[in-house]
């Protein structure tokens, strides 16, 4: 059946790549065969080999790309360059979506680990749900307050914004983030805006994939919301760290990844701590205050790089930030090829620890994905 894509069975040239599993040896097999029918049809088979991980306790496959197209398509494990490099469409085209999101995780420094193949699948829809409507989410930026459509949600402090009786998570969720369905700007955080967007992402597929989970999830919403560390921890798998950290440009599409503010004083300001972001693919990310104009890169790096300018205190000795000011100084050094390098050449750093602000840049060392979702494996933890 698949005799004729060169397939090939050898070492992998790195420890990361896609660690695909079965419960049981057969059903690894059954993965396995799975997973080159998916490749064959992405047109990826005779970029890909393969490694066996059979073991006494675990059965299963670790996929990655050839050393040698590794090199050309993301030197350096840069992940930015692959829609330009393979001349991909993902805007237009779903399956080149799935292409960018399947070859960056063949191209993982670290194993991305499913337990089954459909596992593996619901995560490369959830990515592709999550991309999905963070182009289509726009808000506006507020650090101090909050608000979402009145017929849809209710507020109270200790339990945050919560579903009015029968309103649906999903469709409330688009009202509160797109305002193509709701015909106006809501206002958020950019890291309560992350959560909304990989929520509905993971609503989504649940509704596709697991129903009892999604009503699970319901029922959580109209009673108390899920937020900040709980929502991670609840929600979303870390990969990466401090010790093993990732390499700067290394981005799978519907990440999520903060950019630190490496300026101490300008990082005292109320929601400039940093900047919580989704991985757009197509070297983008997300920027929920002006739709339809994503960051590259260059562009965040700069834009934080600058906020140590934007910062003033005002008539009551409270730190503020100008955006205007930011955003004029972003625009005068994204047009100055040589400020443009200067300034990514410290940006582009890995962050300092956690209270440190010295030398380090904004580059964080770690990337968040969601938990797997299937009812036979799945490890996302809502409260009892």
């Amino acid at each position: 059946m698949h005799g004729n894509h060169n397939f090939t069975h050898r070492l992998a040239a790195t420890s990361g790549g896609i660690a695909l599993y079965g419960a049981t040896r057969v059903q690894a097999e059954q993965a396995h065969e799975a997973m080159l029918a998916y490749l064959d049809s992405l047109g990826l088979a005779d970029l890909v080999q393969a490694e066996s991980l059979a073991s006494a306790s675990r059965n299963g496959t670790r996929y990655c790309l050839t050393t040698r197209y590794a090199g050309w398509c993301a030197p350096g494990y840069d992940t930015l360059q692959l829609r330009r490099q393979l001349d991909l469409n993902p805007h237009n085209d779903p399956q080149d979506r799935q292409r960018e999101i399947m070859l960056s995780l063949l191209l993982g420094p670290l194993p991305f680990e499913f337990p089954s193949h459909a596992e593996l699948m619901s995560a490369v829809r959830m990515r592709q749900r999550i991309v999905e409507a963070g182009y289509k989410t726009a808000m506006n930026f507020k650090t101090e307050e909050a608000d979402r459509p009145e017929e849809y949600w209710r507020y109270d402090e200790d339990t945050g914004f919560t579903l009015k009786p029968g309103t649906s998570l999903i469709t409330a969720l688009q009202m509160a983030t797109q305002p193509a369905h709701s015909g106006r700007l809501y206002a958020f955080s950019c890291y309560r805006a992350t959560e909304y967007v990989i929520l509905l992402g993971i609503a989504q597929e649940l509704a596709h994939c697991n129903p009892a989970l999604l009503e699970r999830l319901q029922r959580q919403w109209e009673t108390r919301a899920i937020m900040s560390a709980k929502f991670h921890d609840s929600f979303l798998r870390e990969y990466g760290s401090m010790e093993q950290p990732l390499p700067p440009c290394y981005y799978v599409p519907g990440d999520r990844l903060w950019f630190r503010n490496p300026d101490a004083l300008s990082s005292d300001v109320t929601g400039y701590e940093g900047s919580w972001v989704v991985y757009l693919g197509n070297g983008e990310f997300t920027r929920f205050w002006r739709q339809g104009k994503p960051y590259s890169l260059a562009e965040k790096c700069i834009e934080l790089y600058h906020w140590r300018h934007g910062v003033y205190r005002d008539g009551g000795g409270t730190l503020r930030m100008n955006e205007d000011t930011v955003a004029e100084l972003t625009r005068r050094d994204l047009n100055d090829p040589l400020a443009t390098e200067l300034i990514l050449q410290r940006m582009m750093r890995y962050r300092d620890p956690s209270g440190t602000y010295r030398q380090g840049g904004c580059i964080d060392t770690t990337r968040e994905q969601p938990r797997w979702i299937h009812p036979e494996t799945s490890d996302l933890l809502l409260p009892q």
